[in-house]
Parts: C-alpha cells; sequence; structure tokens
C-alpha cells in the first residue's frame, strides 16, 4: 500500500527495471462498486481485478494502481466513504491521490515518463490523469467510460456529481499517441462512448480498436499478450521492451 492521501492505494511493479523506457502504469477498473443496479458494494474491491493481470500479461516492465479502498484493510481503509466508489469515483482528490501514486512508482522503478493503461473505469482515470501530466508518453484503454456525459445518459444512469469527465479534457489530449480498445458486444460500456469522446478531441493521434467477440469482461485477460503486440501499439514509445 502507498500513502496517497487522502487515501491508500494498492500498487505492484514489476521486477525488471524499465531502463530509459517509459514504464507502462495499469489502472484497476472500478471494481466491486454497486452489488445491484441501485445498491452500492461495501467493499469495491475487484472479485476479478481485470487490469492486475494484463499488467502481468505487458510486454515488458510494468506496474500496477489498484482504485481508492480497494484491497484495503482495516488499518489501511483511510477515507472509505461510499461515494468513492459511486458518484465521487473520478473526483479531483481520486485523480490527485492516484497521481501520487504514480509518482512512487516512477521514484520506485527509476523511470522519467509513464504509459497510462486503464480497464474500464480506470481507463478514465488513466485520460484524466493524462491530461494533466507532463510525464505521459501515450494512453491506453479498455473497455473505458471515456464520455462520463454520453455513457450516463445513454445508459440511463444517474450523473456522478462531483467526479471529473474526460470527455471535457479530450482536446487537450489530441497530439498524444493513444489506442482505445472497445468491444463490439460490450453492453455496460458501449463502443459508442469511445467514439464520442475522440469526436470531441480531434486530431489524428488515437486509434479505436472494435474487438469483434469481446464484451465489458471477455476475453480481454485471454486475449491481451496478442492484442498488445498489435502494430497499432507501436506508435507510443516504449510499449513493447521486449
Amino acid at each position: 500500500m502507498v500513502d496517497a492521501a487522502p487515501f491508500f492505494l494498492a500498487t505492484a511493479l514489476s521486477p525488471l527495471s524499465p531502463g530509459n523506457r517509459p514504464l507502462a502504469v495499469y489502472i484497476e477498473g472500478d471494481g466491486l462498486a454497486f452489488i445491484s443496479r441501485h445498491t452500492p458494494s461495501s467493499d469495491p474491491t475487484p472479485t476479478n481485478p481485470t487490469a492486475l493481470l494484463l499488467a502481468l500479461a505487458h510486454p515488458g516492465p510494468a506496474a500496477y494502481i489498484g482504485r481508492p479502498c480497494q484491497f484495503t484493510d482495516p488499518t489501511t481503509a483511510r477515507h472509505c466513504d461510499v461515494a468513492y466508489w459511486t458518484n465521487l469515483r473520478y473526483a479531483p482528490e481520486v485523480i490527485d491521490s492516484v497521481g501520487l501514486a504514480i509518482d512512487d512508482l516512477k521514484r520506485r522503478s527509476g523511470a522519467r515518463r509513464v504509459i497510462l493503461v486503464g480497464y474500464s473505469g480506470g481507463g478514465a482515470v488513466a485520460a484524466l490523469l493524462a491530461a494533466r501530466r507532463s510525464d505521459v508518453v501515450g494512453l491506453v484503454t479498455v473497455s473505458a467510460n471515456l464520455d462520463l456525459g454520453y455513457w450516463v445518459g445513454h445508459a440511463g444512469f444517474s450523473p456522478l456529481t462531483g467526479s471529473l469527465d474526460p470527455a471535457d479534457d479530450a482536446p487537450r489530449l489530441k497530439d498524444l499517441p493513444q489506442v482505445h480498445f472497445v468491444g463490439r458486444r460490450d453492453k455496460v460500456v458501449e463502443p459508442a462512448v469511445a467514439r464520442s469522446f475522440l469526436a470531441r478531441m480531434g486530431g489524428d493521434s488515437a486509434r479505436l480498436i472494435e474487438i469483434p467477440e469481446a464484451d465489458h469482461t471477455c476475453c480481454w485477460i485471454k486475449s491481451w499478450r496478442e492484442l498488445s503486440r498489435r502494430p497499432e501499439m507501436y506508435m507510443i514509445e516504449g510499449w513493447n521492451s521486449e
């Protein structure tokens, strides 16, 4: 656990040094935020930590960051109000906290630059951080809700009052190399969400890759070694360090 005030965040770091290459930092999704459509969970720790498993399949050194209040115990569950995995899941203090964890991982690894990789809601966090940091050389998302306004409107969810929306920052990312993976069968975050984000961003630095057989959870982990070696990924500096 890293003290990334106001939260403690779970992190992991590959024993391999990135050397002069950027460090790929994977950011976990929203986890078990709800146990039903209208009932929040008491513990947002994911039952299947997708971003962690993607990081383990990364083609080179990688790091991992869990979201606030995931993987905590009574000594590290600081500031764990249910709002931080419901309407405040992308609040400024959440983004700042994950940023502190990235700083810690950079210090521990010796990396000077990072590639941010986010699954689902972790993709929203990654995009928000990419728009705010000067050390990000690439952005990769998987099934990410990159346009919150579009997402909640079309899904019939309540607005995430108090959260930042990556789509508002999209124009700031138009020159950053990025790849966004979406599942054509995804009913949780439909591909149109990413397309809306890209339309607001403009520019030609991003690639959208639709995987026909994928939904929100299947089958990213199983396919990641192959997907992470697609030719589109090499537009991101230092992506494959094998």
